[in-house]
């Protein structure tokens, strides 16, 4: 028996017995799901969307000024040849 049938059977007995009502399995359920996903997200590091945009933008920002370098380099480069 795998872990899920384990958890099923464990849960089933226990509803057969009247130790917990379905409101309470469905709290309980809920509550490890809630913890299961806050887990999840914080081992992917993610970030708010405010905080994205604003990196976003400094991203952008950057690679216009890297542009504008690259157009300086080539006509300086141009200009030695001539």
């Amino acid at each position: 028996m795998n872990n899920s049938q384990k958890i099923l059977k464990m849960i089933s007995g226990l509803i057969e017995a009247g130790l917990i009502t379905s409101k309470d399995l469905r709290k309980e359920i809920f509550t490890s799901i809630k913890f299961k996903k806050e887990d999840l997200a914080s081992k992917l590091d993610l970030v708010t969307k405010d905080e994205f945009i604003v990196l976003k933008k400094i991203i952008e920002k950057q690679q216009k000024e890297i542009n504008d370098l690259k157009k300086k380099q080539k006509k300086l480069k141009k200009a030695k040849r001539s």
